[in-house]
């Protein structure tokens, strides 16, 4: 099992509630995200502890193949981790934006696609994210609502409180409101079109850049009667909140030791603590203590995990499976 030092990311809508959340030693401030697990390039993320301390995710992928990710995913997905872990903390509204599909982002980009969905780690009251249309729009309507500054009037909005879930397809338009503290989990993809940024500047006073014609094509117009998942999670048990080809996540709240039987999953497991703290035990006896905003990186040849809470756990889990 892995742990990986974060990589913190000042943002113009940053806040400042990720490093005593993390309980982490940094003095930087406005840091809107914390990347967990990372293979993006040029943000790789770096084994913590252990004897594998300062290896990089690639390393380890490059050392131990499907050992770490699973036969299936191994095959399909090579050296590239595909998933991305992330904390948020707005503390403005971040931009509108849409993520292409793969087939787009690979004809423009040589990338692959985002799609992602978000857990609402904690928010203040009020707190409000976007995501969809809220009637239907043509692509000239849509255009025009960003000209005029009405984009927001098309999009449904939702007032959010700890616990709520929204899975986002490539394509969907979204956005995360001011006061949001969610967990995030993606495809491994860094290409975002930014559709509206209520007329703000950079540090340098200059406006920021959108992507509005890019983001035509890119728009799954679709219109639907909710955007929110719902679940009904029950104690020291698996619940599961998505279930996609490209990631399936779980959440489980727990009051007792709990065993996560694994030996029939041919994927990895990310382990992301959202609530409270513990320790988790694998097949061969290895113990890591984790705490809220700590995530663990399970390989893929473990057959079965031990999770003891102190009191009370949350604990999101993430792997694929196709």
């Amino acid at each position: 099992m892995y742990k990986f030092e974060p990589i913190l990311k000042s943002m113009l809508w940053g806040g400042e509630k990720l490093i005593p959340y993390k309980e982490v030693d940094s003095k930087m401030h406005s840091v809107g995200e914390s990347w967990e697990i990372s293979g993006v390039k040029g943000n790789e993320s770096v084994v913590a502890e252990g004897p594998d301390a300062g290896m990089k995710l690639p390393e380890l992928i490059a050392r131990d193949k499907a050992a770490l990710l699973g036969k299936s995913n191994y095959e399909r997905f090579g050296k590239e981790f595909p998933l991305l872990i992330k904390f948020i903390d707005a503390r403005q509204d971040l931009s509108i934006q849409v993520h292409p599909n793969d087939k787009l982002a690979w004809e423009r980009h040589q990338s692959k696609g985002k799609t992602e969905m978000w857990y609402v780690v904690d928010a203040d009251p009020g707190s409000r994210l976007r995501s969809g249309f809220a009637k239907q729009v043509t692509p000239e309507e849509y255009e025009q609502s960003i000209a005029d500054n009405t984009i927001t009037d098309l999009l449904q909005e939702y007032d959010i409180h700890k616990g709520d879930v929204f899975f986002l397809p490539a394509g969907r338009v979204h956005s995360i409101g001011a006061g949001a503290f969610i967990a995030e989990i993606q495809q491994t993809s860094n290409i975002t079109y930014r559709i509206y940024d209520f007329n703000r500047c950079d540090d340098s006073g200059n406006p920021r850049e959108l992507h509005t014609e890019m983001s035509k094509a890119a728009i799954d117009y679709t219109v639907l009667p909710d955007y929110r998942t719902y679940y009904d999670a029950q104690p020291d048990k698996a619940t599961q909140l998505v279930s996609c080809r490209y990631f399936t996540t779980d959440i489980y709240r727990l009051t007792k030791e709990y065993e996560m039987p694994l030996a029939e999953l041919d994927s990895f497991v990310i382990l992301i603590c959202t609530t409270g703290k513990g320790t988790i035990t694998d097949n061969n006896g290895q113990t890591m203590n984790i705490h809220q905003g700590e995530s663990i990186l399970v390989p893929a040849t473990t057959t079965g995990l031990t999770i003891c809470p102190e009191g009370e756990m949350e604990l999101l889990g993430s792997w694929i499976e196709e």
